[in-house]
């Protein structure tokens, strides 16, 4: 399920804050992490690696799809991000490769700069393809943040200026944890039975009439 795991402001964001920001969820208990998605905020970045070693990087593809077409020509940034969108329509991860491959090889003959981003940005923008395919649009962007973070601000416009950093924090907060119980009762954003495929013990379900704790079997 979705879950809001904490909310911080920085004045600043630095890979210090967020390090500490991160450092503060591992703190209370967050472990098993297995992907990460964000922008490639470079203080961001280096603050995911640094607090947790061995899990994926997503690089969101919005944001990047953005940077990408900052370098081709105005004219060409429809027929490029439309390219770029063939990529992740792809029915398989051998098949998603191969695509992006091939727009690497377009975009090379007429725009070199956009291709040698595209070229080094491979391993973190396709890093989704890692995981079930039912989980390819829930992680393969920060959109579903992004939109949160939308009406966040929303809701900070209408205050304009806080007094401090405690009020803000309240406000936010507040909002957030009314979100939060809404997504609880909702439906799962990522089934069970495709999370057994990921997760290091299979997950436990609680049977609805009997109560007893039912584990998925490992696939075979």
């Amino acid at each position: 399920r979705r879950e809001v795991l904490g909310v911080d402001a920085f004045t600043a964001e630095d890979g210090a804050a967020w390090q500490a920001f991160l450092r503060s969820l591992v703190a209370r208990g967050l472990g098993g992490v297995k992907l990460v998605i964000s922008d490639a905020h470079e203080g961001l970045r280096n603050a995911i690696a640094a607090t947790f070693p061995g899990a994926g990087w997503q690089r969101c593809r919005t944001h990047f799809t953005r940077n990408l077409l900052t370098r081709v020509p105005k004219r060409a940034q429809s027929i490029v991000g439309t390219a770029i969108r063939t990529v992740f329509a792809q029915p398989t991860a051998e098949a998603v490769e191969q695509q992006y491959n091939k727009v690497l090889t377009n975009l090379e003959q007429s725009w070199p700069d956009a291709a040698k981003l595209l070229d080094d940005a491979k391993e973190d923008v396709l890093a989704f393809r890692h995981f079930p395919k039912k989980h390819w649009r829930q992680i393969w962007s920060n959109n579903p943040l992004e939109r949160l973070n939308k009406e966040i601000r929303r809701r900070t416009n209408v205050v304009g200026i806080f007094p401090n950093r405690a009020a803000l924090l309240r406000l936010v907060g507040a909002m957030l944890a009314e979100l939060d119980d809404e997504w609880q009762e909702s439906r799962r954003y990522m089934s069970l039975e495709s999370m057994q495929h990921i997760l290091d013990t299979p997950p436990v379900i609680e049977d609805d009439q009997t109560g007893n704790q039912l584990a998925f079997e490992q696939a075979a």
